[in-house]
């Protein structure tokens, strides 16, 4: 399990008006990007490499 004691949550710039439904990042951890459903803050989390989570932000971008 990751520990993600002093993680600092805000909401994604991605995510828009949209009824709650948002996605929360913590990237002040050094070597770590968490991830996190903002209705469930208590729930399951996903970490990545500063590395990765840089390439899906690239690659999500490149969807829109």
């Amino acid at each position: 399990m990751t520990d993600l004691t002093g993680a600092v949550w805000r909401k994604s710039t991605r995510s828009g008006d949209n009824g709650g439904d948002c996605v929360e990042v913590a990237d002040n951890l050094p070597g770590l990007v968490a991830v996190r459903d903002s209705k469930d803050p208590a729930g399951p989390t996903l970490s990545f490499s500063p590395a990765a989570w840089a390439a899906f932000v690239r690659t999500a971008h490149l969807a829109d």
